[in-house]
């Protein structure tokens, strides 16, 4: 029994030799039946030499239908289709055989006519009963013999790809899992079987299924699912300690196949996904085709990002800058690779260094810029305001006025939620930016009124696995055993995917005309709480008893929650129901102009102190919390 569970394909030997005693008794089951089982008419009409004779042009007929190499423990509907296939051709040739032989050689056939339709019958029968006998005899020794070992399941989707999926698991010898059961929201197909599981009305009966079975395992196989319904299951499966996973779609399957390995277990980003978005790919093709493009800060994760989405747009160059060496060379490499078509240039600068930006614009002559290159982490900018001012402001004044210089068609600034009420030194650089492109477009527009750049921002919140985001952190610390590190009870944010926020960037770059803010439809704000419970039950631990959760405060700059405007900014809508308009109050170009001039003057000095005391006068919203700089604004 041990050499039969260890034995995971029959040899074709033996499937050619079975197939073969099979032939050979069915012909000669034909002549018993033909000749009423009496054995002196059987002798007479040869009919171990007719058996004979049809097993061997039974034979020579599986030797170009090949209907002896599929694996029997896989056997499916091609299998029976071969095999129907094998014994058809040989129908027809013992019938040609029969004529040519009764008419031209002897009067008498090869195989009387009648044993020929019976042989053929019985073993197409019987070669697609065996082979489905053997594939059930291996599914036993994978589950007969462990029953004990094996978790139960459900399949959420009682359609082909639920159908694939339990094939899938049922076949694969390493597989532990045992589907007990289907789940469906059609309720038309309630009460009603598939390979003898019953099928069941969407999540109503889950809770009898797991007190019933022991189900311990749910997996997601509808292809169309939308993300409201996947979180129900997902939340549902949650209350009743019942792991997920999901089939994925049909472009990721493995040659075309489903394999158990290639289902998945859900992650947080699942929870936290939305409807995909519907973008006017033509007019993003129209403004972007044949460009050379420049995205600063490229390796970075909405820069790389935004590299991948555009070349799917057919530029005539992306040039990618980053001071970030490693990734930027991670990127070429990937671009190298899987987008060898798309040309790139790849340039290790720092957006800080105006002489180095000078020659990239003098020498790449972009057409359109993607501004992505900031410090975003607050606490760490908090803790080095100098660096913070340096980059996010000066940074991007040095780009957008050798935009232009070089004459670029349209600048897209990257901004975030933070820069709304700014409460730390991160998210006042990032509005200090906003005001400086937004100030310097209605110069241009004013006293350039035939050509000049057009600078468009966007902004939005945080972006799921992004560098510096909660999600790798939590992700790191329950793989460490916990605690995991909450720094508030209430404090909340809004999450999206990065693919999700650089399709918006790029939409709102197409329908920007210079010197809006264009904010992004964030979905409902989520408690960081509530997500590291969900993060820890995910992975199989419970909370507080595997894995606790400890509070440590806010950080320096931090708040509760984050806006996508301020108090005196209003919204109007676009054609787009993700896309908004922000209408913020605009600062006079030559008064922004000159106070950015004046950090200069004050990095020079090194003292943070006075660096923050003049960011605070251009940004009077800014307001700290949580951090030392929090006396400058006691002394207003």
């Amino acid at each position: 029994m041990n050499f039969l569970t260890r034995l995971k394909i029959l040899p074709r030997w033996i499937i050619a030799a079975l197939d073969s005693i099979i032939l050979f008794q069915c012909a000669l089951f034909g002549y018993l039946v033909r000749f009423n089982f009496e054995l002196d008419l059987i002798e007479q009409n040869d009919a171990f030499a007719g058996s004979f004779i049809f097993m061997v042009g039974g034979l020579l007929v599986m030797q170009n239908t090949r209907s002896y190499e599929g694996i029997v423990r896989h056997t499916g509907f091609h299998d029976g289709s071969n095999i129907f296939k094998t014994v058809l051709i040989t129908f027809i040739l013992f019938l040609f055989l029969n004529f040519f032989h009764g008419n031209f050689l002897n009067d008498r056939f090869l195989l009387p006519t009648s044993v020929l339709i019976i042989a053929s019958l019985s073993s197409m029968f019987l070669l697609i009963f065996y082979r489905l006998l053997v594939k059930e005899i291996f599914v036993y020794l994978k589950g007969g013999f462990s029953q004990k070992d094996l978790r139960h399941g459900v399949i959420f989707g009682a359609g082909e790809a639920g159908i694939i999926a339990q094939e899938a698991i049922k076949n694969d010898s390493k597989s532990q899992i045992n589907i007990v059961a289907f789940l469906d929201d059609d309720s038309k197909k309630e009460g009603k079987n598939i390979d003898g599981k019953r099928i069941y009305k969407g999540l109503g009966d889950l809770e009898k299924l797991v007190m019933q079975f022991g189900v311990t395992e749910l997996i997601i196989a509808i292809r169309d699912l939308s993300v409201h319904r996947k979180n129900e299951i997902i939340d549902e499966c949650l209350r009743l300690n019942v792991s997920v996973s999901m089939v994925p779609p049909v472009d990721q399957w493995i040659n075309g196949g489903l394999t158990v390995g290639a289902i998945r277990e859900i992650k947080i980003e699942d929870l936290l996904s939305r409807e995909e978005i519907i973008l006017d790919n033509p007019r993003i093709e129209e403004d972007l085709k044949g460009k050379i493009v420049l995205v600063s800060g490229a390796a970075g994760s909405i820069g790389s990002e935004l590299c991948r989405q555009i070349s799917h747009y057919h530029p005539k160059l992306i040039i990618m800058l980053d001071i970030a060496e490693s990734p930027l060379y991670d990127i070429e490499q990937e671009f190298r690779e899987q987008h060898p078509g798309c040309p790139i240039k790849v340039i290790l600068g720092d957006v800080k260094n105006k002489k180095k930006m000078k020659e990239v614009f003098k020498e790449s002559k972009p057409q359109v810029v993607f501004h992505a290159a900031a410090y975003k982490h607050v606490p760490m900018m908090e803790k080095y305001p100098e660096e913070a001012i340096h980059a996010n402001v000066i940074g991007t004044k040095i780009l957008a006025d050798l935009s232009v210089l070089a004459q670029v068609e349209k600048f897209v600034f990257v901004s975030t939620d933070k820069a709304v009420n700014p409460t730390n030194v991160m998210g006042a650089t990032k509005r200090a930016a906003e005001m400086y492109v937004q100030a310097l477009n209605e110069y241009l527009e004013v006293n350039h009124k035939k050509y000049h750049t057009r600078f468009i921002t966007t902004r939005f919140g945080n972006v799921l696995g992004s560098n510096g985001s909660v999600i790798p952190l939590f992700k790191k610390q329950i793989m460490n055993g916990g605690p995991i590190s909450v720094t508030h009870p209430e404090i909340t944010r809004y999450f999206m995917t990065i693919p999700e926020a650089c399709q918006l960037v790029l939409e709102a770059g197409v329908m920007g005309e210079g010197g809006e803010i264009f904010v992004f439809d964030m979905g409902e704000p989520i408690k960081i709480l509530d997500l590291a419970k969900k993060m820890i039950q995910l992975s199989g631990k419970k909370v507080d008893t595997d894995i606790k959760i400890q509070f440590t405060g806010l950080r320096e700059g931090e708040k509760l929650y984050e806006e996508l405007l301020n108090d005196f900014e209003t919204v109007k809508i676009t054609h787009h129901p993700k896309i908004k308009i922000a209408h913020v109050q605009t600062s006079s170009y030559h008064r922004i102009d000159g106070q950015i001039e004046f950090f200069h003057e004050l990095l020079g000095k090194n003292n943070e102190t006075d660096l923050v005391r003049h960011l605070k006068a251009l940004v009077p919203e800014y307001i700290s919390n949580s951090s030392r700089f929090e006396v400058l604004d006691r002394m207003n």
